[in-house]
């Protein structure tokens, strides 16, 4: 999936592939790719959004808390998380919280502001 991470604008691009080098990375696994269509399908997602199916499957199967994305068409979208946190909810996960990095920011800039 770091090729996806490699494409668009050159500068931007590097940038996102120097972070995304010391990342952990997830196995593609099975259980994810078995996963992916069936939220594609579950979550009313169009063909074209197989990676971004894919994307939330590896969170889902992996047990990651939340995923990050600037994609507010398919992933980071009010209007579809439900569908998409029912199809993880089916086959077994627990769905990931599907957000922008600006709201998680501030989901934590909250939490520190209660904290003081």
């Amino acid at each position: 999936m770091l090729e996806e991470a490699g494409e668009g604008d050159h500068e931007a691009a590097e940038r996102r592939l120097a972070i995304a080098r010391v990342l952990p990375l997830v196995n593609v696994t099975e259980r994810a790719l078995g996963l992916a269509p069936e939220l594609q399908a579950l979550a009313r997602l169009p063909n074209r959004a197989g990676a971004d199916a894919l994307h939330i499957a590896l969170a889902a199967v992996h047990g990651i808390d939340y995923l990050l994305t600037w994609n507010l068409r398919h992933i980071a979208n009010a209007e579809l998380r439900p569908h998409i946190e029912r199809a993880c909810r089916i086959h077994g996960y627990r769905p990931p919280v599907l957000c922008t990095p600006d709201e998680l920011m501030g989901e934590l800039k909250e939490r520190e502001d209660r904290e003081q």
